[in-house]
């Protein structure tokens, strides 16, 4: 996550930079208010991508909170992680689904509760998404699919970030 932020806080100042070069290459014929216009549209262009690029980072902040929530929420809850595999993510009617494969190592049925985080090939969070495998009984595997909340790019890859027996 602190790598989503530091590469959105490089690009606003990236838009500043290239803004403000903008701002100050003129024609010499150009009358002197309209540098100033120029000036002045560069820097609302730079605060209106400073403030996309908080936006967007507080929308994934969100989502990964919400998902965590979810499995603080569960109560006397073992970490399994180890125990759940994921198939290769797949696109279907533009949201991308993965199959989640818990395997149930207990002597009774259980149910788990896992958190899938979608990232693009840079390594930056796309999407974080809980999905319930329920009722697996003791000694085998249960399977679920995970699917995003919207639309991800085409290579993205899926990750178990959490997953809870209970």
């Amino acid at each position: 996550m602190a790598g989503y932020r530091t590469r959105w806080a490089m690009v606003a100042t990236m838009v500043v930079a290239v803004g403000g070069g903008i701002a100050g290459c003129t024609d010499e014929n150009t009358p002197s208010g309209r540098v100033g216009d120029a000036a002045s549209a560069a820097s609302s262009a730079a605060a209106a991508a400073s403030s996309a690029a908080s936006r967007a980072t507080d929308v994934w902040a969100s989502a990964t909170a919400k998902a965590g929530q979810k499995i603080e929420d569960i109560k006397g809850g073992v970490d399994v992680t180890k125990d759940v595999t994921l198939a290769a993510p797949k696109t279907a009617d533009g949201r991308t689904t993965v199959e989640v494969t818990a395997r149930n190592t207990t002597d009774s049925s259980k149910t788990f509760a896992v958190q899938v985080n979608f990232t693009n090939q840079s390594g930056d969070l796309r999407d974080a998404v809980v999905v319930t495998v329920s009722d697996v009984p003791a000694g085998q595997s249960g399977k679920a699919t995970a699917r995003s909340t919207h639309e991800l790019p085409a290579q993205v890859k899926a990750d178990v970030a959490r997953a809870v027996r209970y």
